[in-house]
């Protein structure tokens, strides 16, 4: 750690103004165009294999790539730009995202197409660096509030996509599910381009190469056979195998970065309370929030002679996610707020709440429409408060020089909670179906019921996490930090109730 106070202070942490707010604006579209393309392509997987003439096995490799190659990318690239620069990083990322966008609007086969999707998910890297930028460039008082915004926005991206699919489908075409974003990402790299300035807040080192071996394997693995699972089946042997290899490789990991002198990712900041506990909130919530993308558009599109389901067309179901993607448009900047008052503890205590209310309500009961809007307006209301308070636990628990890699990790707990959410509903709606196929009622009540039960953790978790000077404490004693305390806790002892 090269850079302390001084150096953030000399990187024109407190320049306000018109500059700043163009910064948090490319910062946002960026997030938003990646958050969108992962949960955008969901609802029309059947369409896309229909027209380019493949099953839906092979077709779910158009989410499967994406989801690998974020996990893979995401901590190389954080660290990449705590090394050499996190704009110059954030230059590529974007690039990349903008390549790979444009070859999956002109895709003209299923192989094209996942080649596409495996250059977008190199884009996972946009939170943790876009929040380092943040941390390096704007005034310390505003940081809360802006990381609040950026990390709402990848949840508030993810509903997008989920409502915005059908429509595009049904009126234009699949490609348009790529065309308008890439309007987004093309902005947000230009901005990054001609109005972002490189930070000096830097980790100067080499880059961990064989750590970063061990983890692609370790995470392509678990991945692979979570997201394949299903579909593989839980007992064929590749399923298992892949599981054990995936398990193995993470644990060796662990023991190598220990032991290299320059880490992917320093172990000792996994010691940290406020960092464990804030990673164990974000793989439970990733589970939660992708577990309820799939049941409620499944639920509401079900026929309504079945009883239970309401008829709803692809369109008309994305439609009733609206009011969770409004909440989480409400609550992420609320959460940097109230992290700016009584710190993250707080708002990422009520957004677990929120979040295991949004599904205790379908478990109990379903079969009405205002249960599932307030569900989803739960939902939203808690992941907009969690995902926000996330991403200040973290940056507050580290040092400058160490947001990139810790926050990689967050997202990538994020990532595999998604993924598990996913696989773990998904067998849950395909082992409780009727002689037709169609999912039972139950299939909902315990889809929704596992949830909320996960869910229960991340309270757990929550609570878990530090005051404010405890989370300083603990991370000086772990030996990662060399910052010292914000001056507001120095001097105002009464805000200190976290």
């Amino acid at each position: 750690m090269t850079q302390t106070l001084e150096a953030r202070e000399s990187s024109g942490v407190d320049r306000p103004g018109r500059g700043s707010t163009l910064l948090v604006l490319y910062l946002s579209l960026g997030g938003l165009a990646f958050a969108v393309l992962q949960s955008l392509v969901a609802p029309a997987l059947g369409t896309i294999g229909h027209d380019l003439g493949a099953d839906t096995s092979d077709a779910s490799w158009v989410i499967t790539a994406y989801l690998l190659s974020a996990s893979v990318l995401t901590p190389i690239l954080g660290r990449l730009g705590d090394m050499v620069g996190k704009r110059k990083v954030l230059i590529g990322v974007l690039a990349a995202l903008a390549v790979g966008t444009l070859v999956a609007a002109l895709a003209p086969n299923l192989a094209v197409l996942i080649v596409a999707r495996a250059l977008q998910g190199a884009a996972g890297a946009i939170l943790p660096l876009s929040i380092g930028i943040v941390r390096d460039e704007l005034p310390r008082d505003r940081v809360s509030v802006i990381v609040g915004l950026l990390s709402a926005i990848f949840g508030i991206g993810a509903g997008i996509g989920i409502v915005a699919a059908g429509p595009i489908v049904e009126h234009l075409s699949w490609h348009w599910l790529f065309w308008l974003p890439l309007a987004l990402v093309i902005i947000a790299l230009l901005g990054a381009v001609f109005g972002m300035k490189e930070s000096p807040v830097r980790t100067p080192g080499k880059l961990d190469v064989l750590g970063s071996g061990i983890l692609s394997v370790g995470l392509v693995a678990l991945l692979l056979a979570i997201s394949k699972g299903q579909s593989w089946g839980w007992g064929e042997a590749k399923t298992i195998v892949l599981l054990a290899v995936g398990v193995v490789a993470l644990v060796v990991f662990v023991l190598v970065e220990l032991r290299v002198k320059e880490p992917l990712v320093d172990m000792r900041l996994m010691r940290v309370r406020g960092v464990w506990a804030t990673d164990l909130v974000s793989l439970v919530l990733g589970f939660a929030m992708f577990g309820t993308f799939l049941l409620v558009p499944t639920l509401l599109q079900l026929p309504a002679v079945t009883g239970y389901g309401f008829g709803k067309s692809v369109s008309q179901s994305g439609l009733f996610l609206l009011p969770t993607v409004i909440t989480m448009v409400i609550f992420g900047p609320l959460a940097g707020l109230l992290n700016r008052k009584y710190g993250p503890k707080l708002p990422m205590f009520l957004g677990t709440l929120f979040v295991v209310g949004a599904f205790a309500v379908p478990a109990f009961a379903h079969g009405s429409l205002w249960q599932i809007v307030l569900s989803g307006v739960l939902s939203g209301a808690g992941i907009g408060l969690a995902f926000a308070a996330m991403s200040n636990a973290i940056i507050e628990s580290v040092p400058a020089t160490q947001t990139g890699e810790a926050t990689s990790v967050n997202t990538i707990a994020r990532t595999i909670g998604s993924s598990i959410g996913t696989a773990v509903v998904a067998a849950i709606i395909t082992s409780h179906t009727t002689a037709q196929g169609l999912p039972t009622d139950d299939a909902f009540t315990y889809g929704f019921g596992a949830c909320g039960v996960v869910a229960l953790l991340a309270v757990v978790a929550a609570l878990a996490l530090p005051r404010a000077h405890r989370r300083h404490e603990q991370a000086v004693e772990a030996g990662v930090g060399d910052l010292p305390p914000e001056p507001e806790e120095i001097h105002m002892p009464h805000l200190n109730n976290r």
